[in-house]
C-alpha cells in the first residue's frame, strides 16, 4: 500500500509539491502527461492550479484524480518546498 498524500500545492509550470503521510515530500511534474486523453482538460493553467486533496490522492475538477501509487512511484523525492 502507498502513502497517502496529505498536502499537495501548485509550483511553477505543471509541477506539484506532494507531502506523504510517511513524512516524504516530492515533486511530481504533470507536464509529460497533459496531452493525454482527460488530462488535456487540466492543461489550462488556471485548472490545472486547482488541484486538491481526495482521499488518499490527488483530483481536479469533474473528479479527474490520479492513482495513489502513481503519485507516489512518479514523484522525485525532494526535502523542500521550491516555487
Amino acid at each position: 500500500m502507498c502513502p497517502a498524500v496529505k498536502a499537495v500545492s501548485f509550483q511553477k509550470g505543471y509541477k506539484l509539491f506532494i507531502e506523504f503521510d510517511n513524512d516524504e515530500c516530492g515533486i511530481l511534474d504533470m507536464a509529460p502527461y497533459l496531452n493525454f486523453g482527460i488530462f488535456s482538460t487540466i492543461k489550462d493553467p488556471e485548472v490545472f492550479r486547482q488541484v486538491r486533496i481526495s482521499f488518499d490522492t490527488i483530483e481536479w475538477c469533474g473528479g479527474i484524480d490520479l492513482d495513489p501509487k502513481f503519485v507516489y512511484e512518479k514523484c522525485v523525492r525532494s526535502r523542500k518546498h521550491f516555487q
